[in-house]
C-alpha cells in the first residue's frame, strides 16, 4: 500500500483550438497542453518516420502504441491509488508492462501526492495533466509512465524531460511545494525497464523556447 498526502486541485475543461488541445483555466485563460507544445519537438522526425514507413503502417503502429500506452498508464494509476488489481481480462502484453514498472513503484515510490491531476502555470502559460506526483528515492519528483517497443536513449527523449520540467514548475506555482527531480520509467515490450532521473532545471529553458516558437506559430 501506497501512503498517500493527496493534493487537491479543481479540474480544468479543454477546448480544441487550431485543432490542438488547450486547456481553460478558472481564470479564462486558454493555454495549449503541454504535450502539444513539446509535439513541435518531434514533429519533423514523426513526418519522416510516416513518410518512410507509409501512412497505412504508421496509423496502425500509432494507433497500437496509443492504446497500449492507455492500457498499461490506468493500470499504474489503479496501482498507485492502492485499488484491488483484477488481471483476469488484461492483455497479456500490457501486464507484462506493468510488472516491470511495479517494483520500480514498488522500491522508490514512498508517498504520493496526486495521481493524474490537472495543472497549469500563468508564467509559462500552459497546462496539462501529470501521470504522478511524490517522493521518489527520498525526494519530491515528476514521475511519467512510459511504455516503448524498443530501449530509449536518453538523446532520443528530450521531449519527456521538457514535459516533466513543466509540470514541476505548474505544481510549484500552484502548491509553493517546489520540485526538482523528474522520473520517467520506461516499459520496455519484450526488454528490461527503463529508468531515467533529472534535473528540472536541465530541462525548463529548452522548454519555454518551444513555448516561444508555439506563440509565434498559432499565435497563443
Amino acid at each position: 500500500m501506497f501512503k498517500h498526502s493527496l493534493i487537491e486541485f479543481d479540474d480544468l475543461e479543454t477546448e480544441t483550438i487550431n485543432g490542438k488541445r488547450h486547456y481553460v483555466t478558472p481564470e479564462g485563460n486558454k493555454y495549449p497542453s503541454v504535450t502539444t507544445v513539446t509535439g513541435l519537438s518531434t514533429a519533423k522526425g514523426i513526418q519522416e518516420w510516416r513518410k518512410r514507413v507509409g501512412e497505412k503502417e504508421a496509423n496502425k503502429v500509432s494507433s497500437q502504441a496509443s492504446t497500449r500506452g492507455t492500457k498499461v498508464h490506468k493500470l499504474c494509476e489503479d496501482y498507485v491509488n492502492n485499488i484491488d488489481m483484477d488481471f483476469s481480462d488484461v492483455n497479456p502484453v500490457n501486464l507484462f508492462m506493468f510488472k516491470q514498472i511495479k517494483p520500480i513503484l514498488d522500491t522508490y515510490l514512498e508517498e504520493v501526492f496526486a495521481i493524474e491531476c490537472p495543472l497549469y502555470s500563468d508564467y509559462l502559460k500552459v497546462a496539462g495533466r501529470v501521470d504522478c506526483i511524490g517522493l521518489f528515492k527520498g525526494k519530491p519528483a515528476i514521475i511519467d509512465f512510459k511504455t516503448a517497443n524498443k530501449r530509449k536513449m536518453k538523446k532520443w527523449i528530450g521531449n519527456y524531460f521538457m514535459q516533466e520540467a513543466a509540470y514541476a514548475v505548474m505544481f510549484e506555482e500552484m502548491t509553493k511545494i517546489p520540485i526538482t527531480q523528474l522520473v520517467t520509467v520506461i516499459a520496455v515490450t519484450q526488454d528490461e525497464p527503463q529508468l531515467f532521473i533529472e534535473r528540472r532545471d536541465d530541462h525548463i529553458a529548452i522548454f519555454q523556447q518551444w513555448r516561444d516558437i508555439y506563440k509565434e506559430k498559432y499565435g497563443v
